[in-house]
Order: C-alpha cells, then structure tokens, then sequence
C-alpha cells in the first residue's frame, strides 16, 4: 500500500481512522498485499488509542505475533487472520481485555500450547467473536470445552474449524446462551451432538461438517427458528431424519451430504420459503421427491444425488424455480420421462441425472441459444430416439454425457462444425448410435477442442482424425469396430497430454511405427489381434492391459523398469514366450499381476512371492513355468489370489505362505509338486477356494485339531487325483457354511478382487471345474453353487436351474 507523504495529517490516509482530538483509534491495512516481519520494535505499538487493528490477509514472512500487542490494551477488535504469522500465541493478548473480536485464524502455521487457551482466554469476557480457525489447539484436548465456557459467557461467535480438537462436546457449553454462529468443522471430535444444542435459540449458522460425529443428530435443532445455515456434511456415523419444519423457518442452506440420514424428505420443507441451498447427497433418504420442493422459488442449487429416492417427476416441476444454477438427482430411481421444464430455465448451468430409470424420448430446448447450460449429464437411463438437435445449439454447454442409453440415429462429425464451441467432455459410448467420422481437414480444424471424448461402442469403423485435438488427455474408443494398424500420430494427441487411452475391443492388428507414448496413466489395449512385439508401456502407466490378443514375442528384458508406477499390469492369453525377466521385481506397487495363458516357460522369480502387502493378484496360470516355488512370502503378505495351476512347477509349498492371511484363492492344480496336505492353512479364516488337483501331494488330509472348521467361507475344494490316502469322517464338511445355500435362498457374494476403487477396477476370479470327464472354465461370479471333489468323483454337489 502507499500513503500519500505530502499529506501531514494521516487521519486522511486510507484505513486510518481518528478520534476527534486526532488520535489514532482504528486501523485497518488488510489486503494490502504487506510484505515484510513485523516484530516488538515497530512503531505500530506505540498507538495507544487505538482500539480497532485490521492486518488480516498480508504475509509477515512466518514472524511470530509481537508480544507488544498486548501494549494495546484499548483495542476492541483485533484481526490478524490469515497474515503469514506463525508459532505460539503470545500470552500477552489476554492483557486486551476489551476486546469483543479476537480473529487469528491462519493457514496451519499457529499453535496454542503455553500458554494455554484457558489463559488466553481468562481476561477476555466481553469476548463476543473468536475466530482460531486452523490454529492447532491438539494439546488442548477435551478441556476448550470448559476453558471457553468458564470465560465467554457472552460469545456469540466461535469459530475453531481445523484446530485438532477431540470431543466430547461438553455440557458446560450449554452456559452460551448467546452463540450465533457455531464452527466446529474438520475437527476429529468422534462423539455425539447434545440435545442441549436445541435450547440455542439465537443461533444461525452451525457447521459441523467432517467431525466424526456419531450416535442420532438431534431434529429440535432443525426446527430452531433462527438457524439459516446448517452443514453436517462428510460424517458418515451420524444418523438422523428431516423434522417437520416450522411455517416461515429462516433455512437458506441445508447440507447434510455423506451422512447417514434416512426417512423421507417431508411435505413441510416447502415452509421453508428463504431456502437457496440443499445438498443431501449419498445418504439413505427414500421416497419420493416433495410436491413443495417446487415451490421454494429462491432455490439455486439441488443436490438429492444417491439416496433411494423414487418415481417420477411432473413435466413443470421445475419451471417456477427460474434462479436454479444446479441440479443434481444422480444415482436414484427415477422413472418415467425427464420433465421438460428443466429445458427451459436459462439461469440454470448443471443438469445431472445419470444412473436412474428415465426413458422416452430427449425433450428439446425451446430457447438453446440464450441457456446458460454447462453440463448436461443424462448418462446411465432408458432415454430413447435421436438426440434433439436444440442441444448442438447450447453455445454455454461445456459437458456433454449421454451414455449407456438407448439413444439411436446417426451423429456426424459435421454436426459439431461451429457449434458447441465450448465443448471439453463429450461421452455418447453404449448406446445404439453410429458416429460417422470425417477426413475433411478444413472441418475438423472447426471442431471443439476438447479434454475427454467418449465413443465407447458407437459402430466406428476407422479412427477419428483428432490430429487437431491439443487438449485431449482422456479417449475411449473401445467395442467399435476398428481394423488395421493403430497409427502412429495417435499418440501425440493432445501434445504430449493424454493420459487415457482405451482401444479395447477393436479389430486392431499392430502399432504403425516407429511410435511414441505419451506419459499414459492408463493404457487399455485388450481383446484386439495385435501381434509381434509385447510394447513397452510408459513409466507413468499406472493400469495395463495388453490380454486377450496374439502378441508372440518373449518379454523384454527390461520391461519392469517400466512398471514402477503400476497396479495392473496383465498380459494374458497370449503367445507370449521366453523367461519371466528378474526386472519385473521393479513393480513395487503393482497390484494384480496376470501372465496367465501364455508360453512362458523357467522358473518364477522369487521376488514375486515377497513384494509384500502391494501385491493382490499373482495369476502365472497355464504356462510351461518349471522348477520350484521359491522365495520366502513377507510376513506382510497381502496375496488375495495366487494361481499357478497348469505348469510344470514341483518341490513343495513354501511353509512360509501361512504369512498369506488375506488369502481367498490358492490354485496350484496340474503341476507336479510333491508335499502333504497343507494343514498350515488351517488357520486362514478367509479361504474361499483351494485347488490342488492333479499333483503328487499325499498322505492324510486330516489335519487334527478341526482346522478345517475355520474355512467357514470355503466354497470350492479340489484335491483330485493325488495321493491323498485314508478316510474322511462324517462331519469333514459340516462347518463349511459358505458351501450351502442360506435360508432365503441366497448364496454368498461372488468373488472379486477389488483395485484402486475410486477408478471403479476390479479383477475378476475364474476357476476350472471339471466334473466326469468334463473341463468347464468359469467366472466365479457364475457360480451359483459350490462343488467339493475328492477322489476321482464329486463327493457334493448343489445345481439349481
């Protein structure tokens, strides 16, 4: 900031402001971009009238609050938030006793230890406004509750968002009748909230959001006449249920988004005529959306996303809520046709609707040229017929996703030429739509740039020229129809910028080269005809998948280098021959594994078997792997699934696999190895499948102590055709629960292995069963019963048709 030096009287400066004798009683320089320290010596202290300080939101370079400020025993109102101030508070601020607003809230870099907020706060009692947020109060623990309430009687204000306190939350706070505004959120307090919270007649504003609380939110509290602002978002262990709202109640926001509330959303909410904002996403809420939603006109934004809500929506439901900005109704199941009001209100921005039951025909926008769509998300219902064209016509709309319908017709490439400028997002993929593609280079320099592009499914016969697309990071053009080479230009789309390139599922027969990835994250090349060369993926690949295509070529040497970033690296069915390389211990973090089906032959590195607690999936499965199971498996294994069956692996089984606790699926059939039965596993609780068929083991399969009751979860055992030898008494099975079908006719949950779940991958078992001469490969998901085999016969077996 500057002053003017030619001016002698500085109660005409900016942010000054004077008594009438002329002293200085306010100043306020926040937002004046300061930067420098600030220490004891600074002239600013030497203002002993003053009773008002602003320095909020400048940088004093992390210098601790001077403790001269306690000098400035006149102030009423001292600001120093967000300001580049770090370490403790000083004490000497308990020296202000005037003070009715005390704001130090930062940006992670104050603490509050010695001294203590009982001490800072002791003197303070005409306190009216505390504002700590961000301060770390951790050594505070459960004692803020009685050091605030012994002092502050007449707060109106406390904010303490982030400060690292625990709960409970005291009944001495009952004693601040006078609180207004109560901010608690991002605080790990893991209690409940008191029922004396209702008894708060002036408050307006509570936010409790991310605090671990627990037990049943109080209703009374919504019902307080006054509250205006509630948010009890991100505690998923609080349950409740909406009250029967008060006739004129002063909600504006409502946000209870991942929380645990149920019940339905009540007719009276339509009292509440100030409300602008209702955000109850992912909780349990059911029943139909209210009739008196439609009239809270000051409504803006609506997000009712993932509960169970149900039925169907009136065509005009929406056309009187003309300052709605969003809507967002995802994941429901909602039926019948998408009410067209929604169409016609050109304040709106967002429409979100995907994974119901919507279907007919799309409604058009009467008036596409002056609506303030961005997103449109109709993905995931039973929406027929043609896209109307009055949606290329939304000149604002940057998101476009209109997937896994049954939309029909033909979309060319022409029909983007000069429209949808702004476009980013576009996803037509899996529905019953034929994109026809364009060479004409003067058209395609015409077309949106975009970021994401979805065409999954959409009868593509070639690839689109996207030569142009500079801001491309994410494609899927998987389950079409494209033959030939994947040409080489394709990977520099999107300068250097993709990171998602899904080509599945085409008729694709070899990469053009010479060719360079980009630094994918994710690389999806499965169920094609690609031949020769396996491609070494880039380092940054994160999720591989080259299965189920004809590669023929052995592994190169140093692939695994290439694999320090992923977690899904799968190569199977293919023609894959040669020696696994000692590089692939370099995939540390690599989750599923999967080389099955191929013609690998030598022995199995040993690093495989001690990665550790990274590695879920390890599926060699149906290869020429020899030799024996070597390596010590970490006594953090996290093995979900070792399967090895159909090699020429023999020795014994490392004894140290009892390490594997969080084994479900152990398949070693058809090798050659020679051991006893594995009684060590006994022990593993969480055994769903063993196979050790066609092998040398032998001797007994009793194991003493009734290990075998604790695979409760067991669903499928071979142990055919080995050397097996003695008898099995009467109750070998009894405890094996997951084998039988439960009472209400229900089998137990099907097998998968899930990976990196906010991408939505997860890897799926399959087994072999075979049965009187016949081999039958299946999911384990189609299982719908479970078969034991000892001997050459099936002892037990359960089919239902």
């Amino acid at each position: 900031m500057s002053w003017n030096p030619n001016t002698t009287d500085c109660c005409t400066w900016r942010g000054v402001t004077c008594s009438i004798n002329g002293h200085v009683t306010g100043l306020d320089l926040s937002h004046e971009a300061i930067s420098c320290g600030i220490d004891d010596s600074s002239v600013l202290f030497d203002l002993e009238s003053l009773e008002s300080l602003n320095l909020a939101a400048n940088d004093f370079h992390s210098s601790l609050i001077p403790s001269r400020i306690g000098n400035l025993t006149r102030l009423s109102y001292l600001n120093l938030s967000m300001s580049g101030f770090s370490g403790q508070i000083p004490g000497e601020l308990s020296q202000l006793t005037r003070l009715q607003v005390l704001d130090l809230s930062s940006i992670f870099s104050l603490k509050l230890e010695k001294p203590s907020l009982a001490y800072l706060v002791q003197n303070l009692t005409r306190l009216r406004s505390l504002y700590l947020d961000n301060v770390n109060l951790s050594t505070q623990k459960s004692n803020w509750c009685q050091c605030l309430s012994s002092s502050l009687l007449n707060l109106e204000v406390l904010s303490l968002s982030n400060c690292q306190l625990l709960g409970p939350l005291e009944h001495s706070l009952e004693k601040l009748q006078s609180l207004s505004v109560i901010r608690l959120a991002s605080n790990d307090l893991g209690t409940t909230i008191p029922e004396f919270f209702a008894n708060f007649k002036n408050l307006t504003l509570m936010d409790l959001g991310g605090c671990n609380l627990l037990g049943t939110f109080p209703s009374q509290v919504l019902q307080l006449h006054n509250l205006k602002n509630l948010d009890l978002s991100y505690n998923k262990n609080l349950y409740g249920s909406l009250p029967e709202f008060p006739i004129n109640g002063s909600l504006e926001t409502l946000v209870l988004s991942f929380t645990a509330f149920s019940g339905g959303i009540p007719e009276s909410i339509g009292h509440l005529k100030n409300l602008s904002r209702i955000d109850l996403w992912n909780n349990s809420f059911s029943g139909p959306i209210p009739k008196s939603l439609q009239n809270l006109t000051k409504l803006t934004y609506i997000d009712l996303s993932r509960n169970s809500l149900s039925g169907t929506i009136p065509c005009g439901y929406f056309q009187d809520l003309e300052n709605l900005l969003s809507v967002d109704l995802k994941s429901y199941c909602f039926t019948g046709s998408i009410p067209s009001s929604l169409f016609n209100l050109q304040n709106l921005q967002q429409i979100r609707l995907s994974d119901n039951k919507f279907d007919g025909l799309l409604a058009h926008f009467d008036t596409p040229s002056v609506s303030s769509l961005d997103t449109l998300d109709l993905s995931g219902n039973k929406l027929e017929g043609e896209i109307p064209r009055s949606i290329f016509e939304l000149k604002k709309l940057r998101i476009l996703l209109l997937s896994s319908n049954n939309l029909s017709g033909t979309i060319r490439i022409v029909d983007f030429e000069n429209h949808l400028r702004n476009l980013t997002d576009l996803d037509l993929s899996f529905n019953n739509l034929s994109v026809i593609i364009s060479e004409n280079i003067t058209l395609v320099n015409h077309l949106p740039k975009l970021t994401t592009l979805m065409l999954a499914s959409c009868n593509l016969i070639k690839f689109p020229n996207l030569r142009n697309q500079s801001r491309l990071t994410y494609v899927d053009l998987s389950k079409n129809k494209i033959e030939g080479k994947i040409p080489n230009w394709l990977w520099e789309v999107g300068n250097g910028g993709m990171r998602y390139m899904n080509l599945s599922h085409n008729r694709l027969t070899g990469l053009h080269e010479p060719y360079s990835f980009p630094n994918l994250v994710i690389l999806d090349l499965h169920s094609n005809q690609l031949n020769g060369m396996i491609p070494i993926p880039p380092y940054t690949t994160e999720f591989i998948d080259f299965s189920n295509n004809i590669f023929n070529s052995s592994l190169p040497e140093s692939i695994g280098r290439n694999l320090t970033s992923a977690y899904f690296f799968s190569l199977s069915n293919n023609l894959l021959t040669g020696v696994i390389p000692q590089s692939i211990c370099n995939a540390l973090n690599v989750e599923v594994l999967d080389m099955s089906h191929n013609q690998l032959n030598g022995s199995i590195p040993n690093c495989l078997f001690e990665l550790g607690n990274t590695l879920g999936v390890l599926n060699l499965a149906n290869n020429t792997l020899s030799g024996r199971i070597e390596g010590v498996f970490s006594s953090n294994c996290g093995l979900d699934t070792l399967d090895l069956h159909d090699n020429s692996l023999e020795g014994e089984i490392p004894r140290s696999i009892v390490n594997c606790k969080m084994l479900r699926v152990l398949n070693l059939g058809n090798n050659m190895i020679s051991d006893t039965y594995p009684c060590s596993l006994g022990n593993n609780t969480k055994l769903h499948v063993l196979v050790l068929r066609s092998n040398r083991f032998y001797g007994s399969v009793l194991c003493g102590q009734n290990q075998h009751n604790k695979w409760s979860k067991l669903q499928i055992l071979d142990i055919a055709h080995n050397n097996f030898s003695g008898t099995l008494p009467t109750d070998f099975f009894s405890h094996w629960d997951a084998m039988m079908t439960e009472e209400n006719g229900e089998t137990n949950k099907h097998l998968s292995f899930t990976l990196y779940e906010d991408r939505f991958y997860y890897y799926q078992h399959t087994v072999t069963i075979i049965g009187k001469g016949q081999r039958l490969d299946l999911d384990l998901d189609q299982l719908y019963h479970y078969c034991v085999f000892y001997g050459k016969e099936i002892l037990m077996v359960q089919v239902d048709e």
